[in-house]
């Protein structure tokens, strides 16, 4: 999450966030938060069409909050409602990690369906070319010799 998302939710400016987190940066490892980079701000900065420097834009990058990242927060910002919307926000987080779990199994077996029916296909175009032989045997049979005991013989 964003760092200006995180302090609305948790009722502090942004710039006090961020003084927070840097006078415990050593609590926040890279796999817990990070700044996004110029480039990325700026894409992100088209997406959600925000105002642009010098209009009462941000003027510093943006820091990235992971859930662990979020978590740390809460020890950071100390307030009773920051510990509380860490809670909520983590909770957030695990319902969303399930519900991408679940996708992905029910992703995993509609793509083994596929592979079976894709199978299947291949089966019924094989009996079919069968099908089809058989019938060209049919329609170009030669006529046998008989062997063995013959009644009209003089």
């Amino acid at each position: 999450m964003l760092d200006n998302d995180l302090a609305e939710l948790y009722g502090v400016e942004t710039k006090y966030l961020k003084q927070a987190v840097k006078r415990n940066i050593d609590i926040f490892p890279v796999h817990f938060m990070f700044e996004l980079t110029k480039e990325e701000n700026e894409s992100l900065r088209s997406q959600f069409v925000t105002s642009k420097k010098g209009r009462g834009g941000t003027r510093y990058l943006p820091m990235v909050f992971t859930e662990h990242g979020i978590l740390q927060l809460s020890h950071v910002l100390r307030s009773k409602r920051a510990k509380l919307m860490s809670v909520r926000i983590t909770e957030v987080f695990i319902k969303m990690r399930k519900i991408l779990t679940d996708n992905l199994n029910v992703k995993l077996e509609i793509d083994e369906i596929k592979k079976i029916l894709s199978n299947h296909g291949k089966n019924i175009e094989l009996v079919f070319n069968y099908l089809d032989e058989l019938t060209d045997k049919k329609e170009n049979e030669k006529p046998r010799t008989q062997i063995g005991y013959k009644k009209d013989r003089k």
